[in-house]
Formats: structure tokens, C-alpha cells, sequence
């Protein structure tokens, strides 16, 4: 394999915990490969006459150990102002919100694909592919769910299961997810909330108990499930498993529901260019399809001796053209 261009739109790589970081493990397998490494926050994006470019900067990283923590684990070199269409393959790695500067990103990207560029994932997909919503074109995977933003309607829905998880549609991490009961007395204020009085569409689903064994997360590549997932187990007096929320990760073996869910959206994801993914799944049931920046990489490599991002390298230099 010839040796490629490779870029990476992320959040500041200074923030990032390297131990536990997708991101920072996709670069390490890059680098390992002898693939130039281009680094670009959102922002270094600009469009000149039609023409995407990006303000990059060559980018050397070494691992360090979750104890060390002050090891110098990336390094800079040259910045230059780069036509989009001289990288072989761009990384899409930023974090939700997916507002209006992820939007508009997408589109720039989307223009460096159109050139030839391999945009990972693609971004007409990640536009289309809401991580809470697009789980309901997979009905028969996932479990009573509700969108709506009309109060009666989502309190209707609270009264005949009871038991329900509220969340936003366009957060991550486990940001501002509630669960509310039948008999909660701040269910009024809670979905006037989240709602902003109605103006805002949120997602209701029943609340599964089996998350206290664990909100799985299963990595895709191609539609191909690693053979194991994170089990995020939520803490003490949580509901929410997501480690950003405190939840600790363990891994295990997927069952054959898990490998039958993955199946049921594996073409979609290869017809739509998702090349890599993060399911999550409750018991029996997909909650989310994590598209734009999914992690638990490093967590399960660790437990497994796994090397998930040379599964994806693989793929991804499978698509480039001949030399």
C-alpha cells in the first residue's frame, strides 16, 4: 500500500485524554502505517472560489500510559494552507452538537469528496443520519419510541408506559437526558423545558431496565461488528450508563441479538458510506446509532488486544485507487 495523506477535522487535540481517546487512536494506526498526518480543527475550514481548503498542520502523536499524564503525547510541525483535494482520506472526528458550524463543515467536505477526496464518514450521510433518530428506520429494532414536541402528546406517552426516558436530539455523552415517571410532579416543567415550550422535538422512550447491566456500544467497520462491545455500566444512583456520565466500561462477547441487530443495519451503512459506526444497545433493543465521532476504541482494545482502528485502516485502504 502507497503511502497517503491522511486528515483529521477534530476538537483541539490538547483536551483530548489520550488513553481513551478513538480519535487519537485512528492517528496512532495512521502513523504506525507511515501515512502523513494533517490535522485540522473546524474552524481551519474555508472555501475560496468554490475550492475547499483547510489551514493544516502536519501532526507527529505517541502513546503514553493512562498513568502518565505529562508525557508529551502529540507534536506539531509546519502549517500550510492546503487544497482539500491533495489528501487521499479526511476523518470526520468532531463532537456533537451537530449545530450550524457542523453543518456548514459537512457541506465544505462534501466538496473535497466530490474531488476525490475519501471522507470518513460521508457527509451527506452524517446530514441524513441523525444519531437518535435514524435508529427509527430500523422499527423492528428498537424500542416504543416517541419525537414529538407537543406536551399532551409526550405526557400521553409518560402515562401509558409509565416509566420513560426523555433526551434531546442533537446532544451527546448523556447530556440532558431525564427520567420521568407517571407520578413525577416536575413532568410539566421538565418537557416545557426541554421542549422550550413546545418548540423543539425531543424523543421519548420507555425506560429499559436492563440498563443496569449495561448501555452496550457496539463498533462497526463496514457494517461488521468487532466481536465484542462496551457494556457502560451506570454509576451508583445513575440511569445513564455513558462513561462522560460516569459509567464504567466492561467488556464482553456480543449475543446473537446483538449480531442480528447488526445485521438489520449493516447495508444501510454500507449503501450510505458510514464506514465507521458505534451502536447502542439496551437488552433486546438499538437506542442510538452513533455516526459522527464514535469512541470506545481504546477500551476495548485494551480488554481484548484488539486493534480496531487497523480494522478500520484495512477497509479504508482497501478503497483507495490503485498506485
Amino acid at each position: 500500500m502507497s503511502l497517503l495523506n491522511v486528515g483529521i477535522v477534530m476538537d483541539p487535540i490538547a483536551d483530548i485524554k489520550p488513553y481513551k481517546d478513538s480519535s487519537f487512536a485512528m492517528l496512532l494506526e495512521a502513523q504506525r502505517r507511515g501515512h502523513q498526518l494533517h490535522y485540522m480543527e473546524p474552524t481551519d475550514l474555508f472555501l475560496k472560489n468554490g475550492r475547499p481548503f483547510a489551514e493544516t498542520t502536519e501532526l507527529k502523536v505517541w502513546d503514553r500510559a493512562k498513568s502518565d499524564t505529562t508525557s508529551q503525547f502529540y507534536g506539531f510541525g509546519a502549517s500550510h494552507e492546503t487544497d482539500l483535494s491533495e489528501l487521499d482520506i479526511i476523518l470526520i472526528r468532531q463532537d456533537p452538537p451537530f449545530n450550524n458550524d457542523y453543518l456548514y463543515a459537512t457541506h465544505m467536505l462534501e466538496l473535497a469528496e466530490a474531488q476525490g477526496v475519501l471522507v470518513i464518514n460521508k457527509p451527506q450521510s452524517l446530514r441524513d443520519a441523525n444519531e437518535k433518530l435514524f435508529a427509527s428506520w430500523f422499527p423492528q429494532c428498537i424500542p416504543p419510541t416517541l419525537v414529538a414536541a407537543e406536551a399532551a402528546r409526550l405526557k400521553q406517552f409518560v402515562q401509558d408506559h409509565q416509566d420513560v426516558i426523555l433526551k434531546p436530539l442533537d446532544a451527546m455523552g448523556g447530556a440532558s437526558i431525564f427520567r420521568v415517571t407517571a407520578q413525577d410532579p416536575n413532568i410539566n416543567v421538565i418537557i416545557e423545558t426541554m421542549t422550550d415550550h413546545g418548540r423543539h422535538h425531543i424523543m421519548a422512550q420507555i425506560y429499559l431496565p436492563e440498563i443496569k447491566q449495561g448501555d452496550k456500544r457496539i463498533l462497526l467497520v463496514n457494517g461488521d461488528p468487532m466481536p465484542y462491545a462496551l457494556a457502560r455500566i451506570p454509576a451508583e444512583g445513575e440511569t445513564r450508563g455513558n462513561i462522560a456520565a460516569g459509567g464504567q466500561g466492561v467488556g464482553m462477547a456480543l449475543t446473537e441479538r446483538d449480531e442480528w441487530l447488526c445485521e438489520q443495519i449493516a447495508p444501510t451503512l454500507r449503501r450510505k458510506g458510514l464506514h465507521f459506526v458505534g451502536l447502542d444497545v439496551i437488552g433486546d433493543y438499538i437506542t442510538e446509532i452513533n455516526v459522527t465521532s464514535p469512541t470506545c476504541i481504546r477500551e476495548l482494545d485494551e480488554q481484548y488486544g484488539l486493534n480496531i482502528a487497523g480494522e478500520l485502516f484495512d477497509h479504508l485502504e482497501s478503497l483507495m485507487p490503485p498506485a
